[in-house]
């Protein structure tokens, strides 16, 4: 009896403690996904690897729960103690730790994982091919392609075969008619007469037509009056591009980036603000938000290309990195000279004046004519702003030296810069 109840109670703490080992967590979506956005986002998606692993695949084939909450809540300890799994995963990669979740519970780590096996489990159902109700949706999706193109092709030879026919139809009638006499002959010939008759009047009136003098040079001044104004028109636009919307090597939408987003122009285009020019943003500058944002998208997928980066091991390959073959928009002639910083820096003029609406484009184009009238015209309206600008306190301190008539040099007014003569 003693023996029979010891070992009961052996095979009931033995059956406990293999439930307790296998058993997987049983803890609450809801929550562990207000858990799972808060703190895992950064590093990790359910479906595709980010920094760390893909999470769905890898929670679902691990049946071991407890191995999961020493991971989550402590990996570097399990690193230490030489865990096969654990060494696995810190060498795949590349000896990268884990974030230490030491204020997570099991219960928190417990709804996390119920989270990503039920997204997860989502996932797959949507991805995988079924029958049932989605082929009756898809069923009810309307007629196919196929068969709308089959019936506009029927109509249209339908119809071809009707114009043919009635064709044959007239020539038969013809020399039906032909065969019973000469009517139809002679009706053709007092058609053809007539027809004639009006071809004769028409040339008659255009030659009485050319020889009124005033109508001749009327039509003659309003062609040249034509003339002029289109080559005008022609000449004057020359080089003016206004419009032009080139295709780009990626799609950028500034619309959204610029609009929605609201990020500074200068974020991209540090140039504006302290440089003649506004700059072509480099890639890297992408990659600040794109290493984790939208990596999914093909777009983005040109960058990395360009960059010779691998999202999967998250390193960079120099030899097959490319230049991004970016095509210019607003281009100004060579004798021009165009100085981004004095405008946007000192004249505080923003990027919308001259370069339009960029926060509505979805791709840029070139807004403004970028003619000398309309840079001369901007220049005529627009206020200059000299309190508290050292170059007009200077220009105020020459001339006040003039008016005491003391020696003035060009050097004293900026004269010596380089860049009055080297730009």
């Amino acid at each position: 009896m003693i023996f029979k109840q010891f070992s009961r109670s052996v095979l009931l703490i033995a059956c406990f403690a293999f439930l307790g080992f296998s058993a997987r967590a049983q803890g609450d979506a809801t929550k562990g996904e207000a858990l799972f956005k808060a703190n895992c986002t950064t590093c990790h998606k359910i479906e595709s690897q980010l920094i760390g692993p893909a999470l769905g695949p890898l929670v679902t084939s691990e049946t071991d729960d407890k191995w999961l909450y020493k991971w989550v809540e402590n990996n570097q300890a399990l690193i230490a103690a030489k865990d096969a799994k654990a060494l696995k995963i810190y060498n795949q990669f590349n000896q990268q730790g884990m974030t230490v979740f030491g204020q997570f519970s099991d219960g928190d780590v417990a709804n996390i994982l119920a989270y990503i096996r039920a997204d997860w489990k989502t996932q797959q159902a949507a991805a995988a091919p079924v029958g049932g109700a989605a082929g009756a949706a898809a069923a009810d999706a309307g007629p196919s392609n196929l068969v709308i193109f089959g019936l506009i092709g029927v109509i249209v030879i339908a119809f071809i075969v009707i114009l043919v026919l009635n064709k044959v139809i007239a020539t038969l009638e013809r020399l039906l008619l032909k065969s019973k006499g000469l009517w139809v002959e002679e009706e053709n010939t007092e058609v053809a007469e007539a027809k004639a008759k009006v071809s004769a009047n028409r040339m008659a009136a255009i030659k009485k037509m050319a020889k009124n003098k005033k109508l001749v040079f009327f039509i003659i001044l309003c062609g040249t009056i034509a003339c002029g104004s289109w080559t005008w028109v022609t000449l004057w636009n020359t080089n003016v591009h206004q419009g032009y919307q080139p295709v780009q090597p990626i799609h950028f939408p500034h619309d959204l980036h610029a609009g929605v987003m609201k990020i500074d122009c200068q974020y991209c285009h540090s140039g504006a603000y302290k440089s003649k020019n506004a700059s072509i943003p480099s890639l890297n500058v992408c990659m600040n938000c794109h290493k984790v944002v939208k990596t999914e998208s093909p777009e983005i997928h040109k960058i990395y290309d360009a960059l010779g980066y691998d999202p999967k091991t998250q390193k960079y390959d120099s030899t097959k990195a490319r230049p991004m073959q970016w095509i210019r928009i607003h281009n100004l002639p060579d004798f021009v000279y165009f100085n981004h910083s004095q405008h946007v820096k000192v004249a505080g003029i923003k990027c919308q004046t001259c370069h339009g609406p960029v926060q509505t484009m979805k791709e840029v184009y070139q807004y403004s004519p970028l003619t000398m009238k309309w840079c001369i015209q901007c220049h005529k309206r627009t206020e200059v702003n000299y309190k508290g600008n050292a170059y007009y306190d200077n220009m105020i301190a020459v001339h006040d030296r003039i008016k005491r008539g003391e020696k003035v040099t060009e050097a004293s007014m900026g004269g010596i810069e380089c860049g009055k003569c080297h730009y």
